[in-house]
């Protein structure tokens, strides 16, 4: 009996699984102070207040192929999850690994999805995994499902800041100034490509969950799931799910806190928003 595993990087906000072999690879959050590795012992919240005072440049850096071989431990069939690369070199360390792994154990596979995305739409490609492994498909059926179902899958955001996005370089700093200002939020997209994708600017929480909303029903969502990840903010997160209960009753929403990395980009108050397009 072959041993099927899944295994994400920390993006993807889960540490474990029930009722399926999984192993979560730590990103890193580094600064030229501290450095934060994004495991089972990581302080979130201590995190998030040191960088809500911290003024210098930050960056996040992706697991090695070493870190990766240990999540792979001794799977035969293994679903490798990672965050886009578009804005991290994880998928192309997962690649490294895999091609260590297989040559290392013959007969074992690794096929690695790169999602194009982070966080809750992670949790919702893993979730498909496990539910392909439970219906006791083989390692190429589960391939080719999740393949089919990686494009059927979106990300939205709203942030209250993007101060650690510009002093990653991955936005501008005249667009990152926006943000916070009058309690202007900026609601975007994961893009087709991966990248950060800003795409309105609003004025208070209440308009940016109303924008969400839209955009949501705009993808086409009418049921299916949603997943909603939050950094210190469950009450947006939990306005966010009553209105989608209210207006579109045939959608399973949940609520999970963002853990290290995506918090560190989310900052307090983001909501990301992993969503099945239909």
């Amino acid at each position: 009996m072959r041993t099927m595993k899944i295994v994400a990087d920390s993006s993807a906000n889960l540490l474990e699984l029930p009722g399926v072999a999984f192993a979560s690879a730590p990103m890193k959050v580094i600064t030229a102070q501290r450095e934060f590795v994004d495991d089972e012992a990581l302080d979130v919240e201590g995190m998030v207040d040191w960088f809500a005072t911290y003024k210098g440049r930050s960056k996040s850096s992706c697991p090695n192929p070493a870190d990766w071989l240990e999540a792979f431990g001794d799977g035969d069939d293994i679903f490798c999850v990672t965050i886009t690369s578009g804005l991290s070199g994880s998928y192309n360390t997962a690649c490294a690994a895999k091609q260590m792994y297989e040559a290392e154990h013959e007969g074992r596979r690794v096929f690695v999805i790169d999602s194009l995305s982070a966080g809750p739409e992670l949790e919702l490609i893993v979730e498909e995994l496990m539910d392909l492994i439970a219906q006791g498909l083989d390692y190429e059926q589960i391939c080719q499902k999740i393949q089919g179902y990686t494009q059927k899958t979106g990300l939205l955001f709203m942030l209250e800041s993007l101060k650690n996005f510009a002093a990653n370089g991955r936005v501008s700093p005249a667009v990152a100034k926006i943000a916070g200002i009058l309690g202007i939020r900026i609601v975007g997209k994961a893009s087709d490509a991966g990248e950060l994708e800003p795409m309105n600017k609003c004025r208070g929480e209440a308009k940016s969950l109303d924008t969400i909303m839209s955009h949501l029903k705009s993808f086409g969502l009418k049921e299916g799931k949603v997943r909603i990840s939050h950094c210190r903010n469950e009450g947006a997160a939990q306005r966010l799910r009553e209105k989608i209960r209210e207006l579109l009753p045939k959608v399973d929403v949940k609520i999970g806190k963002c853990r290290g990395l995506c918090s560190f980009y989310a900052e307090n108050g983001g909501l990301l928003v992993g969503f099945e397009k239909m």
